[in-house]
């Protein structure tokens, strides 16, 4: 399966020696974690505790994913964990830096996903949060659609060619 990545962006599989990254990139995605009242210890222990929860829940809950790393001219950047399903591609987890954000690297990784999906000819699956308006936008603009509703979550899926609805016979 191949990616179509823009020049100077390359994704990776993920190996051991990313963990202090992966670590990172974790303590900045969580942002709602570092408003816990207390001591800076405490606070730290809950962000490594959900960053433990978070990778043990992926590994029960989607035993086939691969994990990546995206990078920037061999920068570690972000990371995308897919799960290659045999109805469907999902996009587990896909976050960057701060310093990352916002200069169309996700739209490109996403792009990238979407032209292995349309190799494959499996649906691009993936679940956001209700209330995460810039996802739901970006996920929109790129083709996906809301295909049911869980809250807090929004279950939205990219089709690789055009659903044909079948009238009556």
């Amino acid at each position: 399966m191949k990616f179509n990545i823009p020049k100077g962006l390359n994704i990776r599989p993920s190996n051991t020696a990313d963990k202090p990254f992966l670590e990172k990139l974790h303590h900045t995605m969580r942002q709602d974690l570092q408003l816990i009242d207390g001591e800076k210890d405490f606070v730290e222990s809950i962000v490594e505790m959900q960053f433990r929860a978070q990778t043990e829940g992926y590994g029960d809950k989607f035993p086939n994913a691969m994990y990546f790393i995206i990078e920037k001219h061999h920068e570690a950047i972000g990371k995308a964990t897919i799960d290659f399903g045999p109805n469907e591609i999902r996009i587990v987890d896909i976050g960057f830096l701060p310093s990352a954000r916002g200069h169309g690297f996700g739209s490109a990784i996403i792009q990238s996903f979407q032209s292995a999906a349309l190799q494959s000819g499996a649906p691009l699956t993936l679940c956001v949060e209700q209330n995460n308006v810039a996802a739901k936008q970006l996920y929109c603009r790129l083709g996906f659609q809301v295909e049911s509703i869980s809250p807090p979550y929004e279950f939205m899926v990219w089709y690789p060619h055009p659903v044909k609805l079948m009238s009556g016979v």
